[in-house]
């Protein structure tokens, strides 16, 4: 599998960094919201000695002029001071009636949990209790942290779908490598050509080397077809998927080593789908040939047709090395390829001609050091 480490650990090492931010910034966050908590309680405390200045007085004797404004200063928190004769007392809470007991026993229970309730007292005698909740600005700031991810989620998902757009920029690619595609898939037959027409040279009496010609004449003509329809929406029309799926294994057979078996398993006489004939002949002998060479040659090559639900699944199975579970989703990726001098453009292809023409599916359904099954799934069309 040629994969590109420098690509890899450039990804690797942003995910690293997005994470510290992102952690730093809670972190940082919460560390503030603590701090301006602890910053809140302090001036509930001092608030809470105002009030025990107040309560402590005669009615002869003045409140001082701190005192006052600090009593009124605090204009933000809600408070209940709860006297010691059960009576209750409110501050900025103005929707709150204060004859609505159960509503202010609540606010009580939720204040408590909020903050741990201030005892004012006077020479050891408890003159009132005080619950205050959070302030606006305090409630908002421990939001903060969940719209930070919010909109750190919002700006990731625009620049995820912008890096999806430049895909584009990775289809040219592909189409830059088709020309080499082409000559690499025209060269087998190519080869073919030259050796029957030595062989014809030799002996022009056996009319069966000039079929063999006619064929791959043929087959030169259906490369031209596809290259032709890829670039473009190709026509699909009622294929039957089991004979289609028969003459490429027929073709392959003939056409490969002996030491390789060929095996269609189903059960299924006759089913037809909607299928462009030269894309879908290609996308199994690009498949059955990855097999081949994952072989080296030799082993066995099991195509097995069933229906899977409103599906047909297509499973193409060999006895090769094998892929790690960690590139299958990577190989149909452009560029990327098992083979030394492959362009890693076959499987990609396959993807394009499946997903995007046909509508289906391809992917790799399982794998080991015993052999590798693809998967294809095409949609059985509805009746009527």
């Amino acid at each position: 599998m040629r994969l590109n480490p420098p690509k890899a650990i450039l990804k690797i090492s942003l995910l690293i960094t997005a994470f510290a931010i992102i952690s730093f910034i809670l972190w940082n966050t919460n560390a503030f919201f603590r701090k301006f908590k602890e910053e809140e309680r302090h001036k509930m405390e001092i608030w809470a000695t105002a009030q025990a200045e107040l309560l402590r007085l005669s009615e002869n004797q003045e409140l001082g002029n701190l005192h006052i404004e600090v009593l009124q200063h605090n204009t933000t928190t809600p408070m209940i001071l709860a006297s010691a004769d059960g009576s209750y007392k409110l501050n900025n809470l103005a929707e709150i009636d204060p004859k609505d007991w159960g509503r202010i026993q609540n606010l009580v229970y939720q204040f408590q949990s909020e903050n741990k309730p201030i005892e004012i007292s006077y020479k050891g005698e408890l003159l009132a209790t005080l619950y205050y909740g959070n302030s606006e600005v305090l409630n908002k700031l421990k939001y903060y942290p969940i719209a930070l991810l919010l909109i750190i989620f919002l700006f990731g998902a625009v620049v995820y779908f912008l890096f999806r757009s430049t895909k584009a920029s990775e289809q040219n690619r592909l189409w830059a490598g088709m020309a080499r595609e082409t000559a690499h898939q025209i060269g087998t037959p190519l080869t073919s050509l030259l050796g029957w027409s030595e062989l014809l040279k030799s002996d022009s009496e056996r009319p069966e080397i000039t079929e063999e010609i006619e064929k791959d004449i043929g087959r030169l003509q259906v490369i031209t077809e596809r290259f032709s329809q890829i670039g473009s929406q190709p026509k699909l029309e009622l294929l039957d998927v089991i004979q289609e799926t028969r003459e490429v294994l027929g073709y392959l057979k003939i056409r490969s080593s002996k030491l390789v078996q060929f095996n269609l398993i189903t059960k299924i006489p006759s089913l037809e789908l909607y299928l462009n004939k030269p894309l879908f002949h290609w996308t199994l002998e690009n498949l059955i040939k990855n097999g081949i060479d994952a072989m080296k040659g030799e082993g066995s090559i099991s195509v097995e047709i069933q229906i899977a639900g409103g599906w047909v699944s297509i499973k193409i199975a060999d006895t090769g090395c094998g892929i790690p579970r960690k590139n299958w989703k990577t190989i149909f990726n452009p560029g990327i390829s098992t083979k030394k001098r492959g362009w890693g453009l076959g499987l990609s292809l396959v993807r394009r001609i499946i997903e995007i023409y046909h509508q289906g599916k391809v992917s790799v359904y399982a794998s080991s050091e015993h052999g590798t099954t693809m998967q294809i799934l095409l949609r059985i069309p509805k009746v009527g």
